[in-house]
């Protein structure tokens, strides 16, 4: 109990230095209009009253993420920051750079033991590509993989992985619908490069 009170008040006194340092302002200001905004409001119910406050990336108290630090979330990009997403990491979780989240998306790395269900199945870490778009309601089960520049419809559930991206996938089980073309496919990136509420330099 002792422990946990310590580590409990350790991160609040981490967060509180991110406030006085001016850090969270210089955030708030240099994500303004990206889609991995840094809020007053996000950052005061996660990170002071504790809300997916394990969490190192702007999430909205409305989602869920579980083993946050099974989660690695790349430059740009903030899954569960739209509202009632459900986002489960026991198994591990790798997002890419700028990886578009819209709400109620799940993203499950690990069922349930079906003959035991008070156990969980180990399977490979979701992987989803950078530049990517989960629209809502989409569901990605548990070892897919998805490569970069793929937009997943709303409402599909994405049971199997398609590693070369650049397709958009739709259905249940979802499939793919059409194939982009590479050349047309743009890369962007932000003015300011942040990795959650941190900033990184040059870009990695």
């Amino acid at each position: 109990m002792i422990g946990r009170v310590s580590r409990v008040v350790k991160r609040h006194l981490t967060w509180i230095g991110y406030v006085l340092s001016g850090k969270l302002f210089l955030a708030m200001r240099e994500t303004r209009g990206t889609s991995a905004p840094v809020t007053w409001g996000v950052f005061w119910r996660q990170k002071i009253l504790g809300i997916n406050g394990l969490a190192t990336w702007p999430v909205s108290s409305q989602s869920v993420v579980g083993s946050p630090e099974k989660i690695k979330v790349g430059i740009g990009s903030a899954p569960g920051l739209g509202f009632g997403c459900y986002i489960q990491g026991r198994n591990g979780i790798e997002i890419g750079d700028y990886v578009l989240v819209a709400p109620k998306v799940n993203i499950i790395s690990a069922n349930h033991d079906p003959e035991d269900v008070s156990k969980h199945l180990d399977a490979p870490p979701i992987k989803i590509g950078s530049y990517s778009w989960l629209g809502v309601g989409a569901t990605i089960l548990p070892g897919v993989q998805i490569g970069p520049h793929t937009v997943v419809a709303a409402g599909a559930v994405v049971t199997k992985s398609f590693p070369g991206g650049y397709c958009i996938l739709a259905g249940v089980p979802a499939r793919v619908i059409r194939e982009l073309d590479r050349a047309k496919v743009k890369k962007h990136r932000n003015k300011f490069s942040y990795r959650g509420y941190e900033k990184v330099k040059d870009g990695r």
